[in-house]
């Protein structure tokens, strides 16, 4: 999945944890991040703490690599 957007982000996370069966609440506590800051994970806000974003992506089991654009074409 190419990554353009928090959005594209936020969609990952929210379908990562309703594949998990689990609630924002069970997943910000797993992430040991407030219920807050999970719901505006989840909802795509763009100023949250790359760290703490990064943190829950591991903790979903969710992986994120880079590469130059070049390099895929």
């Amino acid at each position: 999945m190419i990554i353009n957007s928090i959005t594209d982000i936020s969609e990952a996370v929210k379908k990562r944890r309703k594949s998990l069966g689990l609630t924002q609440s069970e997943c910000a506590a797993m992430c040991n991040v407030g219920n807050r800051f999970f719901s505006e994970l989840e909802n795509g806000k763009e100023t949250l703490h790359i760290g703490k974003v990064i943190n829950c992506l591991q903790i979903l089991g969710i992986n994120i690599s880079l590469t130059n654009r070049e390099d895929n074409e």
